[in-house]
């Protein structure tokens, strides 16, 4: 089956899984798994900063970040269709008592940053309003890079305030793929930063949150009060690893797939490409001969399972190339397209 509803989709390779069974592990809550600890002190260096925390998931490294910046009754601005503010279940406001400050965001992936100073409470504020201490921004956004000068003038924005700045960078590598640069170069002047290894980079499970020291002390603490604190994590530590050792450069062939996949579906008539950045293929499809409903939508869908593609969504669809889909997977996918648009 070629799955292209996510990059976390991908499934650990052979080498990975033989490092993984070899790990070296330890009690991670008493800080004394060997692996654990080379993942985050690899992590810290690869992204420019002094500590790192490994985490289950990006949900649970993004919370950890909020909630080391931010206490009860204070608000951290985020585009409206980020993915900490929209995807993440409301965890800062549920579990931190922290008020999150939607800002309008762009097709993108920035925000106007008028409309977001806009949106930064006085200080002193007569107790009238939550506290604005972060501003959290996304890279990439929908497979979209941030402009570098974007970045650079929001992060002076927020420092004007005295915001701290954290960044969700679930595929932070496929920005500094994409860009071309270090994966430090796209952490830069971010306090906190968030990253994944369970999508493009083909670990099976886990996170990295990166800051100062005093930060993730602070996000460490946060992460035992969720019910993160793990034992012998080495063995899940070590696909982590050797994901950012041995994964990063290579999603610029994801890159070029998914380029190659939008060029090929584009040919096909009732497919309208909206759009493709990094490894994400944004398309819409007229509506399946077997009618308009939602039901017809699932059969559509299972049709194409039938033909081995596994999508998710109709007719708007978002198509994900990743470790497990190689050259030959794009073209089966154009063709079990092509084939099913036309029964």
């Amino acid at each position: 089956m070629i799955d292209l509803r996510s990059d976390t989709m991908t499934r650990p390779t052979a080498e990975m899984r033989d490092v993984m069974h070899d790990a070296a592990v330890g009690d991670d809550v008493y800080g004394e798994d060997p692996t654990v600890n080379a993942l985050e002190a690899y992590a810290a260096d690869l992204l420019g900063k002094e500590a790192g925390m490994f985490v289950s998931s990006g949900t649970q490294s993004n919370l950890c970040g909020i909630l080391a910046h931010c206490q009860r009754g204070d608000e951290y601005l985020v585009g409206q269709l980020a993915h900490t503010y929209k995807w993440e279940g409301g965890g800062a406001a549920v579990l931190g008592s922290v008020q999150p400050q939607p800002v309008e965001m762009q097709a993108d992936g920035t925000m106007d940053l008028a409309v977001l100073a806009s949106y930064i409470k006085p200080q002193p504020s007569l107790n009238h309003f939550a506290h604005s201490k972060l501003l959290a921004l996304e890279n990439t956004h929908d497979g979209k890079v941030l402009p570098h000068g974007y970045v650079e003038q929001a992060q002076q924005l927020a420092r004007t305030h005295g915001l701290a700045l954290h960044l969700d960078g679930a595929r932070l590598f496929n920005a500094a793929v994409a860009d071309g640069v270090a994966p430090r170069a796209i952490a830069a002047g971010f306090d906190t930063v968030s990253i994944c290894l369970s999508k493009g980079l083909g670990a099976p499970v886990g996170s990295v949150l990166v800051g100062s020291q005093d930060l993730v002390h602070a996000a460490r603490r946060w992460r035992k009060v969720l019910g993160g604190g793990m034992r012998q994590a080495g063995v899940i530590a070590a696909g982590g690893l050797y994901a950012l050792k041995h994964n990063i450069d290579r999603l610029a062939d994801d890159h070029r797939r998914a380029a190659e996949l939008a060029a090929g579906l584009a040919e096909i008539p009732g497919i309208e490409i909206n759009g493709q950045a990094t490894n994400m293929v944004f398309l819409t499809i007229g509506e399946p001969t077997r009618g308009s409903s939602a039901r017809d939508w699932a059969g559509f869908r299972q049709a194409m399972a039938d033909q081995g593609v596994q999508l998710r969504g109709g007719p708007h669809l978002r198509l994900v190339t990743h470790l497990d889909v190689d050259d030959a997977a794009i073209v089966a996918v154009i063709a079990a397209f092509s084939t099913t648009l036309d029964s």
